[in-house]
């Protein structure tokens, strides 16, 4: 099966979250940092860095996971964040992903 991930991006001002799911994360964010879907959520918000993301083997438990967190409070979503990746720093760039287990 093809990977899959759930992912959360920020503007740089750390004031807005958006949760997305993708089979390829580099593709996605470069969409995000790009503004290629013009007048979407992450466009009107500026959401472009990656400061958090799951991998998954099978897209339902991915649809699954991100139909969890979307539900989950502000704080709660903040904390999840913070427990992988407290600096918050961008884990995904043009050609590579930065594995979260290993900050």
């Amino acid at each position: 099966m093809k990977e899959s991930y759930i992912y959360i991006v920020t503007n740089f001002d750390r004031t807005t979250l958006y949760i997305g799911v993708t089979n390829d994360l580099i593709r996605r964010i470069y969409e995000h940092k790009n503004h290629l879907v013009e007048g979407s959520f992450s466009d009107k918000y500026n959401c472009e860095i990656c400061v958090y993301y799951e991998k998954f083997n099978d897209i339902n438990q991915a649809f699954d996971r991100e139909t969890q967190l979307k539900k989950w409070s502000r704080k709660k979503k903040e904390n999840l964040i913070n427990s992988k990746n407290p600096g918050w720093m961008s884990l995904v760039n043009d050609n590579e992903i930065i594995n979260i287990d290993d900050l």
